[in-house]
């Protein structure tokens, strides 16, 4: 496994995404996902991305199984701000409101999401620690200027930013330094590739792309909508509706011709060209069975001529938004 950099800690260049082993992507299985963090260790697969969100703390409760025997071999990351449990956020109005989604970027909400975290994890500190989506209510400087705190408590050894505009990542290092922006990106979502990818190099600040497989589209194992079990949260994301599935194929076939002249598979093209963007890029592409994770861990050894970056990047912008409008709206503030 070739190796990245986060906080100057050296990582496998390929991480795991661990949300689907709990939450979103049908029915979990903690055994099987269990044998999957032992197998990724193995690969070199060493840093762990997770999120108080994912399945309400189940998702770090089941990192916590493992975690324990094996915390000097994992980078940790997880995550706060998404609202999970509404009876710990310090916005009650729009609780009283029933607002579909809620971010608290709040020093106090913040403050109790990192003692919670712990407790469910089963460490004393985690390596990264993410304000999942900005807090249009507080200004970020508050919130990094909480989550700076953790890190002098030592609950927390790096601060990181998801879903954010070069503009308040700017504002948020000023205040302390970043050590990775994690945004969605792939193939089929290449929104920050011009601008907040380059910021961070520029920064010297580590790019972490989540869902860098396009939620399994790109993988092109699925065919249809109906390959994926009715509890699938993807049945309701708009890439995957019909109106848009026909159209987002093409960006898989071109993805399997590239694939096809590396003896590779599609999964392994799309990853392989997020690496491709820079030094400092870094994806996590989830997985909650072991053959897939071995098929993920191939791509850090497949090397993409400038002819194949150049056919991907000319690949059509997806049809539809990469959210249903309630989501978006809090993306790339």
């Amino acid at each position: 496994m070739i190796q990245r950099s986060i906080n100057g800690v050296s990582i496998g260049a390929i991480g795991l995404g661990c949300m689907g082993m709990s939450w979103a992507y049908g029915t979990p299985d903690n055994a099987q996902s269990v044998a999957v963090l032992r197998r990724a260790l193995e690969l070199g697969v060493n840093h762990w991305d997770t999120a108080d969100l994912y399945g309400s703390g189940e998702n770090e409760s089941l990192l916590s199984q493992i975690l324990p025997e094996v915390r000097d071999q994992v980078f940790l990351a997880t995550k706060f701000g998404n609202v999970y449990d509404r009876a710990m956020t310090s916005h009650q109005d729009l609780v009283e409101m029933n607002a579909p989604w809620i971010v608290d970027g709040t020093p106090e909400y913040a403050h109790k999401c990192i003692d919670r975290t712990l407790k469910r994890l089963g460490v004393d500190h985690v390596d990264l620690y993410y304000l999942h989506r900005v807090d249009a209510r507080t200004p970020i400087e508050e919130t990094v200027g909480a989550m700076a705190e953790m890190v002098k408590a030592g609950k927390v050894k790096a601060l990181g930013l998801s879903e954010v505009s070069t503009a308040t990542l700017k504002r948020a290092n000023a205040v302390h330094p970043i050590a990775a922006v994690q945004n969605e990106c792939s193939l089929w979502t290449r929104d920050f590739v011009d601008t907040v990818i380059p910021a961070c190099q520029e920064m010297g600040i580590a790019f972490v792309p989540y869902s860098p497989l396009g939620r399994g589209f790109l993988t092109g194992q699925i065919k249809s909508v109906d390959d994926l079990i009715v509890s699938d949260g993807r049945r309701n994301h708009p890439r995957f509706a019909e109106e848009n599935f026909a159209a987002n194929m093409r960006i898989v076939e071109t993805v399997r011709a590239v694939a096809r002249r590396h003896d590779a598979t599609p999964a392994q093209v799309a990853i392989a060209w997020t690496l491709s963007l820079g030094d400092h890029v870094a994806p996590i592409p989830g997985t909650k069975r072991v053959k897939y994770l071995e098929e993920n861990a191939v791509a850090a050894s497949l090397s993409l001529t400038d002819a194949d970056v150049a056919e991907l990047n000319s690949i059509t912008p997806a049809s539809g938004p990469r959210y249903l409008e309630t989501a978006m709206a809090h993306t790339n503030r």
